[in-house]
């Protein structure tokens, strides 16, 4: 069953995450925004009605503490940090269709009219709590997850807080969430991640805390129900992708909610497909249709991240090499789901293999010989064409279908190699029908526009 087979319609709702309005971008952050980018435009190519959604999460601790840190307020800071990610996306050549911020007025309005609801509704709960805070992560963690006393996804300190906090009933829905996943081969990719979250949910689930106190931390959107807590970031942040929707329509009037993917990297795999399709079952509202975790990029052999001080600045590359290039690269080596490596000597010869040796080839090779024969413009297909001929065209119409394919089942790595192979197979038949000899006998100039042709159409293919 392709990813496709659940929609009525030719739409196409996909979704970054909202990224901390405190880092710098990093190529971890450009990777699922280019995806995304990608997959959008493919779509629009298609012909499907296409929305897609980036932003910015404003709120939490670590926020206030960057900006604290600064001296500076925290919506002076949002203000500038934001600005990073619209930038490089600008430069990077994505054509996202909304920017979401969570600072934004009718986010906010939109996460207090959902707690309103599900506090109305019981859903919510006023709690004595203690237990292992993670400030890096704004997340509570109990002593068997922790990782040599550490927490287990930044492995950053933790405090031990005991506090009054509100609880989101979350364990309430742990079978039915269960069951949905059961049914759904599709709802969480690769299989690889889906199995990670069975897991987890064969475990006894707990309820979400959902609040900090103002005293603790008073950067966040206010509880409707309690003005002396404000709103647990994570919380906060997951409804931006029906938020940013909730007054939007595709032409036809179709709701864009449910988004058709949500992409992210693997670390935020539990927020995403255990606390969201909750918080979305306990609200009554439609759960995403898919949800693709992608695995990290690496360089010397560690995540990239701010704080480890090996995160690699894209910019940089754009600026020495080129947007297409970085743009190639970053879809070409990472095979969707696994770990990938980022060198500065694997995207050289990553460019110089495919993009300069194999494609800079072809396409010059076609090019000189269409100049200096016929004027610069490609000859009118032939009346008659040879056995290398039919097997090109053949080939070529294989190869687009197979793309097509791949890029749909969100394989783009392969989907490139792909294309990468109908260029090869361009230099090979080039090398065997040896247009630079055929162009020194005036008495076969249909059997050079045959072949100038026929290389040109692969190419433009």
């Amino acid at each position: 069953m392709g990813p496709f087979s659940t929609m009525s319609g030719k739409h196409f709702y996909v979704t970054t995450p909202i990224y901390y309005a405190n880092d710098r971008p990093h190529i971890g952050h450009a990777y699922t925004t280019l995806l995304a980018d990608v997959l959008a435009r493919y779509h629009r190519l298609l012909g499907y009605d296409v929305f897609f959604l980036t932003g910015t999460d404003e709120h939490g601790q670590k926020v206030e503490q960057a900006a604290r840190k600064r001296g500076v307020s925290p919506e002076e800071h949002v203000k500038e940090y934001h600005r990073r990610f619209k930038d490089l996306w600008q430069r990077l050549g994505i054509e996202y269709d909304y920017f979401i911020r969570t600072t934004d007025k009718d986010h906010k309005e939109f996460v207090q009219k959902c707690l309103q609801q599900l506090y109305d509704r019981g859903e919510i709960v006023l709690r004595e709590y203690e237990g292992w805070y993670s400030v890096s992560e704004e997340r509570f963690f109990q002593e068997d997850e922790l990782v040599d006393g550490k927490d287990p996804v930044g492995h950053k300190a933790v405090e031990w807080i005991s506090e009054k906090n509100y609880f989101f009933l979350m364990s309430k829905y742990q079978k039915r969430l269960l069951a949905h996943i059961e049914g759904n081969a599709d709802f969480i990719q690769p299989e690889s991640r889906r199995n990670e979250v069975l897991g987890f949910l064969r475990q006894p689930l707990g309820d979400l805390c959902i609040s900090r106190p103002r005293t603790r931390l008073a950067w966040g959107i206010s509880l409707p129900f309690d003005p002396d807590f404000v709103t647990y970031v994570w919380f906060d942040a997951l409804l931006n992708y029906e938020s940013a929707v909730a007054a939007r329509c595709y032409p036809d009037g179709s709701p864009l909610w449910p988004a058709t993917y949500h992409l992210l990297g693997k670390d935020i795999l539990t927020t995403h497909s255990v606390y969201w399709p909750t918080i979305l079952m306990a609200l009554g509202h439609p759960l995403p249709q898919h949800i693709f975790a992608h695995g990290w990029w690496l360089s010397k052999g560690a995540k990239q991240s701010k704080s480890s001080g090996n995160a690699v600045d894209p910019l940089g590359y754009v600026d020495e090499y080129g947007v297409d290039a970085v743009r190639y690269f970053l879809l070409r080596d990472m095979v969707l789901g696994q770990d990938a490596s980022f060198s500065e000597e694997q995207f050289k010869e990553r460019i110089n293999s495919d993009l300069a040796n194999d494609l800079g080839n072809a396409l010059q090779r076609v090019h000189v010989f269409l100049i200096r024969s016929l004027g610069g413009k490609v000859p009118l297909p032939p009346a008659q064409s040879g056995a290398d001929e039919s097997d090109l065209k053949a080939f070529t119409e294989e190869s687009i279908s197979r793309v097509k394919e791949l890029i749909l089942n969100l394989r783009l790595s392969p989907a490139l190699e792909a294309v990468t192979e109908m260029v090869r197979r361009v230099n090979r038949y080039l090398e065997k029908r040896a247009p630079w000899q055929v162009a020194k006998d005036r008495d076969l100039q249909e059997e050079l526009n045959t072949i100038l042709f026929t290389a040109a159409e692969a190419l433009r293919c």
